[in-house]
């Protein structure tokens, strides 16, 4: 899956060598980094929560429908796990399934489909592709009955890939907004209650919309703690958010959205728009929606490597946030910890987490969350430069921000060494980590991954005392 792993790590696999060796050290963090994405596959999760009887009993998470009762099955949705999830659900189901459309930035990522339509959409910011993918998945909806039974796919990234403009929003003016609140700073939460808001499919409308035909979820997270309402924007699930906050959005986030856009958000908050449903509305009442896979998915497949490979292995959080460089800072902290005390354990060790950081973005650089993460905790870090400490930081889609990289692998001597200390500083100050950590052959590159449950980040510590010996 990482396509330059040699420059990253040397011809070694990362599996000899003792625990202090530098080959190793950055290796394990690699093969954690692998092992976790595969973990959280959409081909693998969706067929291990959907399985079909003998007595065409349809088995999804526990949730049990005898197929029996429809007349037929349509399989919608999107994000950026939407082919492989399809792809699983047509290995189930084959020919019993009617039609299907699902969206996503990936078309050729999972394989081949007979029986659903893959449209290709943009992401992060939304485009005229998107639209038309969501008309799709919108017609596909409408159309459903009380006989249907419709599986729909939500995962990481169909925000964007998403967009239904509301009437009176034009694709130009969800653009110009999306983009604005992305450099801002501002959460995933703040920002869907922008779009939630913008949207004829978000915040439950796709609810809305495919009543009254029973509709079962599954969804990928990228979100932390799983709210099923911020997940791809929560087509499928109450919104709790209001016009009114997401006026409070632009207000609090200084963002001078379109006319368009704030004249629909003013409209709404007076109550001339229709509201987002809420929890008890009618159209949640044949809707359920199951959670396949997440951040700690991902955490729980990098911790059996670890173990496997003789380092003790603990997940610190799957809910780390904040702005991306000063959550780096504390890792720092947590490897000279290690390093030093043995806590909270003592090495060789790895530490985990994942979670959603952000970037305030002041500067044009070329960047993303954990490039800057990674480029900050190197930067931070107090260690020398031969210490066999190693972090790698990625997003799981294998994108970090706008950029064509993963993340980055850094370990003690990165700054210091390969890249001067007043370099980084700067390369944080313009919001531009990719340039230093590509130069200095640190960038993880991926390509598009198939899944997505947000950042990932291993921390290895190895044991000095066997490096020494």
């Amino acid at each position: 899956m990482i396509r330059n792993r040699d420059e990253l790590v040397g011809s070694g696999d990362g599996e000899n060598g003792d625990s202090g060796s530098a080959d190793r050290i950055r290796g394990l963090a690699l093969d954690c980094i692998e092992e976790a994405v595969s973990g959280t596959r959409p081909e693998r999760v969706v067929r291990e929560a959907v399985a079909l009887g003998d007595d065409d009993v349809l088995s999804v998470a526990g949730e049990t429908f005898d197929l029996g009762d429809y007349a037929e099955i349509v399989v919608l949705g999107g994000g950026k796990a939407a082919v492989g999830a399809a792809v699983a659900l047509e290995s189930v189901l084959g020919e019993r399934i009617d039609r299907g459309a699902v969206v996503t930035d990936d078309a050729d990522g999972g394989g081949a489909l007979d029986r659903i339509a893959v449209r290709e959409a943009d992401h992060p910011v939304p485009s005229e592709r998107g639209v038309e993918g969501a008309r799709a998945v919108l017609e596909l909806a409408d159309s459903a009955d009380e006989d249907t039974l419709v599986l729909a796919v939500v995962t990481g990234g169909g925000s964007a890939l998403l967009p239904a403009p509301a009437e009176g929003v034009s694709l130009a003016d969800l653009r110009r907004v999306t983009a604005d609140l992305l450099d801002s700073g501002a959460d995933i939460r703040d920002i869907n209650a922008v779009r939630k808001h913008c949207s004829a499919l978000k915040g439950g409308r796709l609810a809305e919309r495919a009543g009254p035909a029973r509709v079962v979820g599954l969804a990928l997270s990228d979100v932390v703690g799983n709210d099923l309402g911020t997940i791809a924007s929560g087509p499928l699930s109450p919104d709790e958010t209001t016009f009114r906050d997401a006026l409070g959005v632009l207000d609090r986030y200084g963002i001078d959205a379109p006319a368009a856009v704030r004249d629909r958000l003013d409209r709404g908050a007076r109550g001339e728009v229709s509201e987002t449903p809420k929890s008890g509305h009618p159209a949640f009442e044949c809707v359920s929606v199951h959670v396949v896979a997440d951040g700690l998915t991902a955490l729980d497949a990098a911790v059996e490597v670890a173990r496997e490979r003789g380092f003790g292995a603990s997940i610190l959080s799957s809910r780390v946030r904040g702005e991306a460089r000063e959550a780096a800072k504390t890792l720092a902290g947590v490897a000279e910890e290690v390093r030093a005390s043995g806590n909270p354990l003592a090495p060789p060790a790895v530490v985990l987490s994942g979670g959603e950081t952000t970037v305030t973005v002041r500067r044009g650089g070329s960047g993303g969350p954990n490039l800057e993460f990674a480029l900050s905790w190197a930067l931070d870090l107090d260690a020398p430069a031969d210490a066999p400490i190693a972090l790698a930081a990625v997003d799981t889609d294998g994108r970090d921000g706008g950029t064509d990289v993963a993340g980055a692998l850094v370990d003690a001597g990165t700054v210091g060494g390969r890249i001067d200390a007043d370099t980084a500083r700067d390369a944080l100050a313009d919001n531009d980590a990719l340039a230093p950590l590509a130069d200095a052959g640190c960038a993880i590159r991926t390509g598009p991954t198939g899944t997505n449950v947000n950042d990932l980040r291993v921390l290895v510590v190895g044991d000095e005392r066997e490096r020494e010996a």
